[in-house]
């Protein structure tokens, strides 16, 4: 069968984001995604006004379930909502319920791109870094990277988790709204080993980190090296973002939702 990535994500009603963007992402990159759905989200297209978290013991059942019947080959894991679920996970990896050289694509995710609350942030971090040294690659946004890092410098931020025993770390200027193009540089080890430049388009994008370090993972399980998963993502991110729909055209300022299954006619 296709190479199976696993996700630790939430559901998003709205579909922008969340497990609903891994799935797209991960099929779109040639994989076949499965899910170990971290909590109900109570959000739309603009905006988080809740949620609930599913209780570790549910979450790892799920995961476990799928990793005594398939062949995964890669996890990704973004909302994870809680400090237990985080703390599962980290178990998962240090009790070597998942395999070593299985890779996995981390997205911290603390808030919401409308900028709702997706727990608590101090726990968060601190149990986070318990979890960074299973990562092969960390995916933050810049507002993620400085409260992990506790750098303001993306860039000695990126090598500080790096020393800190994260293989990789994919630094994104997509939130710095006052830089003009994105720039993206790829942190191994602490030494930078790609740099790329994307467009800033117009507009914000609800489900675009989902997406790209969905992606990723699953390019790495389909058997790409880092450095052309990220390329490969780049390339199909900056489609899917050309692409998105507009739930509320009149309104300049409302997010979009990225159109993952854009056709090659279409780009």
């Amino acid at each position: 069968m296709r190479p199976v990535v696993l996700c630790f994500s939430g559901l998003d009603p709205s579909g922008g984001a969340g497990l609903q963007a891994d799935i797209e992402a991960v099929g779109q990159a040639g994989a076949h995604a499965t899910i170990a759905c971290t909590a109900i989200t109570i959000q739309n297209s603009q905006q988080v006004f809740g949620f609930e978290a599913c209780a570790a013991s549910l979450v790892r059942a799920q995961a476990t379930t799928v990793l005594d019947d398939l062949p995964v080959a890669a996890i990704k894991s973004g909302m994870l909502g809680t400090t237990d679920n985080i703390a599962m996970l980290t178990r998962l990896f240090a009790d070597r319920v998942i395999a070593d050289d299985v890779p996995f694509v981390l997205d911290p995710v603390l808030v919401a791109n409308s900028g709702g609350s997706l727990g608590d942030e101090k726990t968060l971090v601190t149990a986070f870094r318990e979890l960074l040294p299973y990562a092969t690659l960390i995916t933050p946004n810049t507002h993620e990277l400085r409260a992990l890092s506790g750098e303001q410098d993306l860039h000695i931020g990126a090598q500080k988790l790096c020393a800190q025993g994260t293989c990789a770390v994919l630094v994104k200027t997509s939130h710095d709204f006052d830089s003009g193009d994105i720039e993206q540089y790829l942190y191994v080890k602490g030494e930078m080993v790609h740099q790329s430049t994307l467009p800033r388009l117009q507009g914000e994008f609800h489900g675009s980190g989902c997406s790209l370090a969905s992606f990723i993972a699953g390019r790495l399980a389909m058997g790409d090296v880092l450095v052309n998963a990220v390329k490969a993502a780049d390339s199909w991110i900056t489609q899917t973002l050309r692409a998105a729909d507009a739930p509320h055209p009149d309104n300049a300022e409302a997010q979009l939702i990225p159109n993952r299954f854009v056709r090659d006619s279409e780009k």
